[in-house]
């Protein structure tokens, strides 16, 4: 059981620590370039109306989810939050993708480069991502329940080996 803890806990840190890169890396980015981003959110006509308010609360959420990532008490709740914000984007550009026509991307940095299409794939990657983190999390909690562990018992006895 130990080692399933050990597996599980080592994948899901591996998981968070690639959704706090992309957040801080996609919110540096955006705020670097705000006001770019505010035009860019402004060329949607899904999002005009609300480009400046958008433009502020993303890549803060952005920050706050990769700050929630980092502690290990408020992992989960940040990689329910995770898969929130990844799944709106997610349905954003599938809705882009089949309902509108050449609308910039506004993600910022390195993923600015990537098309529509693999812009997609990628977001729907770090939803099947965020799923697999959420379930052995669960299944975590639900192991060391079943053992009477608690972290701080867990954290010495793993120590020890």
């Amino acid at each position: 059981m130990m080692n399933k803890l050990k597996w599980y806990g080592g994948f899901i840190a591996i998981i968070s620590n690639g959704f706090i890169l992309l957040f801080v890396y996609a919110a540096t980015s955006k705020l670097l370039l705000h006001d770019k981003f505010v035009l860019q959110i402004g060329q949607s006509p899904m999002l005009s109306a609300y480009a400046g308010l958008l433009a502020w609360m993303v890549p803060v959420l952005e920050l706050l989810l990769a700050l929630m990532l980092v502690f290990e008490r408020l992992r989960l709740v940040g990689l329910y939050g995770s898969l929130s914000l990844m799944v709106a984007f997610t349905a954003y550009i599938y809705i882009i993708l089949n309902y509108t026509e050449n609308i910039p991307c506004s993600c910022g940095g390195v993923l600015e480069k990537l098309g529509w299409p693999e812009h997609l794939v990628f977001n729907i990657g770090f939803v099947v991502l965020a799923i697999i983190a959420i379930t052995l999390s669960n299944k975590n909690i639900l192991l060391r329940n079943e053992s009477g562990l608690t972290p701080k018992t867990l954290q010495k006895k793993t120590s020890r080996h």
